[in-house]
């Protein structure tokens, strides 16, 4: 039931259903109320052992939104027994032998959020409570959390398999930028000495490694299992590779026409995606980014002609961690070799061993999420925490995730990392019948639904017009530069969906609180209008991340013009529907690419449209993101990189970075000061002054009524701005906006990492200040 992994035969690539499989034995134990975490609940329910052990980060919550859930329970209608061990001491094995020796593997997750940015803020400071544990208790996960449970399962039991999973183990398959120690690490599987690594949304990979090992096939021989990373020794005879080592060619490769992979927005009907030439409404169309040199032509041409297997092989790590631009190169390849119907494995050597990075698994059909997410779920966490309050799932326990995937492409979110580009959507009826659920289900439930959505709030079921154009294109978004002619835009099915959750007996209010592409929406006001109407509880959040084209640019978001257009729809649909209704905006400062004068001006369009927003985010270099590319590197991995070209402005010390951030809350009196002599070295006094056409006063004392409510008042709620904008100062636990991250191999002593500290905390010497 393997999928092939190399294919020179252009066109969509099929794979068999993911409930194909022959179940295994243990079925005939049925379906367990609760996925035990204790030998007592293994003897309710006639266990003598467990096939699988699922150990994770997080505490376990029988939900859909929970990662260890959805495996636990996707790999029990398997017909496996699964286990969990749920924020296990990590100070010794003893606490990861609480369930007996797994009959097939231990499988590690270091839960819902990476380790690392569950635990440090951008900042490098560390929170102070973790939304995933009971009680929002901080500390009861490592950091590094999948190389510390592998080391202490190998402890345990030496002889099992380790098969590592989740966000943190997915965005760390291939050498990648760690931002904690600001370093090239290698591939968690080297660290955590892992058997084979699962990446994505794992349930197809997974199932066909469980019923492998289940058939007495050794870990070792499964190589060949898309959406997996295993290390060999050696490579496979008969292949051919395709060397994509270097940057710089020879120049006598530069006359070959080919001798540069395409831009990702080059593109052209009807092999592959095309651009709308149409920019949004009040915005600038963009300059397509300039191709970058993948692999040199004459293998490449091979490559295609040929009928052998062929790989990519990356710059090594022992390359990438001494050369940046190889590593923005490597990280560019990566991104082009992202769509599951055309991308080919890649091998990057560590060392003496050869990391090989088999293509992404084939995305699943809306039957086979609906049979995922029709799981039996009990909704609620595991009887062990009692009373206690876990954050995570008190947001999302009346919350329905409706499809999985983003094409947006924003260069510093990991989703399409980890998740992909092609949209995986539900049925209707499914979501209907798990809104049900909740219903039915989740005690104290007021009628109120908190979201209906998925990483974005309104892709669901939008996909490529053709699948023989989608299973050919390696564009990194569908919408920028601009909305792709054969993406599907229409949002009839959202629309219809929302009118059918409404429709449902003892639902009241379905509200959409993930973040939505108004790029998007401005294309179906249909669709804006019914959302403005029934789902917008007074504010709805956006995030244009900025202003200005520079920035804007390397993020790979439209222009702010889309975001006026969308505004105005929102206002006109309000007033229609009688509604005061407002805007919340969300802002990205230091990103890579971003000028202190980008900020500035930032900031200026703030005051002129009286916002003072309380809740700002400062760029987190995630693992793998193309934007941490840009971090690390400073060049820019969107356009064709060379040694001479012109580097990329990176804010990177911590004044620069604060700076920044004290940008986007102009309104703070403690940031005043820093202001005022930013904008005189920017020679920028205009904006200094006390009257309403000034950004800074002239002095620090406090002025009421300067664009509305000061800001920190009312902390917890809503206040309202002069000029009708409102601004969200929430007091729960902090969020990362994005994936994990993990690396070392040991748990650090309970200290914050070197370089943090306080706000009154000096730049980390181990990276050096950029002055420009």
């Amino acid at each position: 039931m393997t999928v092939p992994i190399s294919s020179n035969t252009p066109g969509p690539i099929a794979a068999p259903d993911l409930f194909s499989y022959p179940k295994y034995w243990a079925e005939c134990y049925g379906t367990a109320p609760y996925l035990p975490m204790s030998r007592e609940e293994m003897d309710q329910l006639g266990w003598d052992s467990c096939d699988i052990i699922i150990v994770t980060g997080d505490a376990y919550v029988d939900h859909p939104s929970f990662g260890m859930a959805v495996i636990g329970r996707f790999l029990e209608a398997q017909g496996f027994r699964v286990g969990i061990i749920s924020q296990p001491d990590w100070t010794s094995a003893e606490a990861f032998k609480a369930l007996g020796k797994p009959n097939l593997f231990f499988g590690i997750t270091g839960g819902n959020m990476d380790s690392m940015i569950n635990r440090y803020t951008a900042d490098l400071k560390v929170r102070n409570d973790d939304a995933y544990t009971a009680d929002a208790e901080p500390d009861k996960r490592p950091d590094r959390a999948v190389i510390v449970y592998s080391q202490r399962c190998k402890e345990a039991y030496n002889d099992v398999p380790l098969v590592l999973g989740g966000i943190e183990a997915s965005l760390r398959r291939i050498a990648q930028y760690d931002y904690w120690s600001d370093e090239v690490r290698r591939s968690v599987i080297f660290d955590a000495a892992g058997d084979i690594l699962l990446y994505g949304n794992a349930e197809r990979a997974l199932a066909e490694v469980a019923h492998r090992l289940a058939a007495g096939e050794p870990v070792a021989e499964l190589d060949d299992v898309r959406g997996t990373v295993v290390i060999r020794k050696q490579l496979p005879q008969g292949w051919l590779e395709i060397d994509s080592t270097r940057i710089d060619w020879p120049k006598n490769i530069e006359s070959l026409a080919e001798a540069y992979g395409k831009s990702p927005y080059d593109y052209e009907e009807p092999s592959g995606c095309a651009v709308d030439k149409q920019p949004a409404p009040e915005q600038k169309a963009e300059a397509a980014a300039e191709p970058i040199r993948i692999i040199p032509m004459p293998l490449q041409a091979e490559a295609r002609e040929s009928d052998k297997p062929s790989y990519i092989r990356l710059p090594s790590f022992e390359k990438v961690k001494s050369d940046s631009a190889l590593y923005a190169h490597a990280s560019r390849v990566l991104h082009q070799e992202a769509n599951p119907h055309n991308a080919r494995v890649l091998v990057q050597r560590h060392g003496k061993q050869e990391l090989w990075v088999n293509p992404p698994p084939i995305p699943l059909s809306t039957e086979e999420m609906d049979a995922v997410f029709g799981l039996f779920f009990q909704r609620r966490p595991h009887p062990v925490y009692g009373d206690a309050n876990i954050p995570a799932y008190e947001m999302i326990k009346t919350s329905v995730n409706i499809m999985r995937g983003c094409f947006g492409g924003c260069s510093f979110c990991s989703i399409t990392e980890h998740e992909g580009r092609v949209i995986q959507s539900r049925s209707q009826e499914s979501v209907v019948r798990e809104l049900e659920d909740i219903r039915d289900k989740v005690p104290g439930f007021t009628g109120q639904i908190s979201d209906l959505g998925g990483p974005t709030a309104n892709m669901y079921h939008l996909n490529c017009k053709s699948d023989e154009i989608q299973a050919s294109c390696r564009r990194l978004s569908c919408v920028f530069p601009g909305i792709c002619k054969n993406l599907i835009t229409s949002h009839k099915q959202t629309t219809e969906l929302y009118r059918k959750a409404r429709a449902i007996p003892g639902i009241k209010k379905v509200a959409i609180a993930s973040g939505l592409r108004y790029d998007l929406a401005v294309e179906d006001p249909e669709y804006v209008k019914e959302l403005v109407t029934h789902h917008v509880g007074g504010y709805l959040k956006i995030a244009p991340e900025h202003t200005e084209d520079g920035p804007l640019n390397q993020m790979m978001k439209p222009g702010i013009g889309t975001y006026d257009a969308f505004k105005k729809m929102f206002d006109k649909y309000s007033k229609e529907a009688g509604k005061k209704q407002y805007l919340i905006p969300y802002f990205i400062a230091a990103h890579p690419g971003c000028e202190d004068e980008d900020m500035l001006n930032l900031s200026l369009w703030l005051k002129r449209n009286k916002f003072r927003v309380d809740q700002v985010q400062t760029f987190y270099p995630s693992p793998m993101a193309l934007a941490t590319a840009m971090y690390y590197a400073e060049r820019d991995p969107l356009k064709k990189l060379s040694y001479k070209g012109r580097k990329l402005y990176v804010p990177k010390d911590y004044k620069q970075r604060r700076l920044q951030k004290a940008l986007l809350r102009y309104h703070d009196s403690k940031n005043w000061d820093l202001l005022r002599e930013a904008a005189r070295e920017m020679g920028r006094e205009d904006v200094i002054g006390d009257g309403p056409e000034h950004l800074i006063p002239s002095r620090n004392q406090p002025v009421r009524g300067r664009g509305g409510q000061r800001a920190g008042q009312g902390r917890g709620q809503y206040q309202k701005a002069r000029g009708g904008q409102w601004d969200k100062r929430s007091a729960g636990p902090a969020k990362s906006g994005g994936q994990k991250r993990s690396a070392s191999g040991e748990r650090p002593a309970a200290k914050k990492p070197s370089g943090s500290a306080n706000s009154t905390r000096k730049p980390n010497k181990s990276r050096p200040n950029k002055k420009r």
